[in-house]
């Protein structure tokens, strides 16, 4: 490797540093961008939530059949419960992450360079890290934002209390439990968003890395030719896949609880050991997985849909040199 300012060249500069980067060009279209992504995938978010609160008395306990129901009785519109509150909250946050992100990788790498690892575990090393310091700085922001919209998805359903929006959510919730209503799971959120954030872009950098040297785009190929844009979009895609598989898979026991605790109400309080126990007790150790499936579509649609978003709005915004 060279420095931690031309960490890929080995890869025909397939990467875009964040010195290289007009912020106020990221930023704003950043937020137009992730929108988008977010419109597309809320549906799937909102179907794993369900999935995640229902008892054993729910009727709908399938992917599909939620999403029947969903339809039958409040039109494709149902599918976006919520959206608003999430909308409005996710900018902050999602300019919160890519800042702490990029400036972590950096910071990391040039840290990693003295010990000549490989390449893959360099970028393992440094998107890992950066991807769990990112999560952390942006969780005081999306765990309020968190509890507010899945209350909102899981309205109506399966007993849970219905709202006018989510203003009235932020009340009864201020009322009740005061401010740390709206920070209700906010540990499991750390422990399950930060490891997640931390495995999905470890996997990211290190299997991008992986694809290409197979692909013959290694430092030991460094004259090859340069990769098509192609080439290039369908490598980020597959890493997206891998990645959000990978942290999927890891973290899906973490999630069901703590959506379980953020969509509780007052009166139905539970600890984190009761609301293990009461999954175990309706599906035994399957329990911890419920969701799994749009969780795993989610993870692995998001990370690719982001990934690739977030790839081309990096080489819309850098710099002219």
């Amino acid at each position: 490797m060279g420095t931690a300012r031309s960490q890929t060249h080995s890869f025909g500069q397939t990467e875009i540093n964040w010195d290289k980067l007009d912020k106020t060009k990221f930023y704003v279209l950043g937020a137009g961008i992730f929108t988008g992504v977010t419109v597309a995938l809320y549906p799937v978010s909102l179907v794993k939530t369900r999935l995640q609160v229902a008892t054993m008395e729910t009727v709908e306990r399938s992917a599909f059949s939620v999403i029947r129901s969903i339809l039958r009785t409040d039109g494709v519109p149902g599918l976006y419960r919520g959206f608003g509150t999430v909308i409005t909250g996710a900018i902050p946050a999602r300019i919160i992450f890519l800042t702490a992100l990029e400036t972590t990788k950096v910071a990391v790498f040039r840290s990693v360079e003295p010990f000549k690892l490989s390449e893959p575990t360099q970028a393992a090393i440094a998107n890992g890290i950066a991807g769990m310091a990112a999560s952390l700085c942006s969780q005081a922001v999306f765990v309020p934002i968190d509890v507010v919209s899945q209350r909102l998805m899981v309205q109506g359903y399966s007993g849970h209390a219905t709202y006018n929006g989510g203003f009235d959510v932020v009340r009864k919730v201020l009322k009740s439990d005061g401010i740390r209503g709206l920070y209700r799971g906010f540990g499991l959120s750390v422990m399950t968003y930060s490891p997640s954030s931390a495995v999905w872009w470890a996997s990211y950098g290190s299997s991008q890395r992986v694809i290409w040297r197979l692909l013959g785009h290694d430092s030991v190929h460094e004259k090859s030719a340069p990769p098509s844009q192609w080439t290039i979009v369908s490598v980020q895609a597959a890493g997206g896949i891998f990645a959000g598989a990978t942290a999927s898979c890891i973290t899906t026991p973490f999630d069901t609880i703590k959506t379980r605790l953020q969509v509780m109400g007052h009166e139905n309080r539970h600890t984190v050991r009761q609301v293990v126990k009461g999954l175990i007790a309706d599906d035994g150790w399957k329990g911890l997985y419920r969701g799994l499936g749009p969780r795993f579509f989610s993870m692995s649609a998001w990370g690719t849909s982001m990934i690739l978003a977030y790839e081309y709005l990096k080489r819309l915004c850098m710099k002219d040199e």
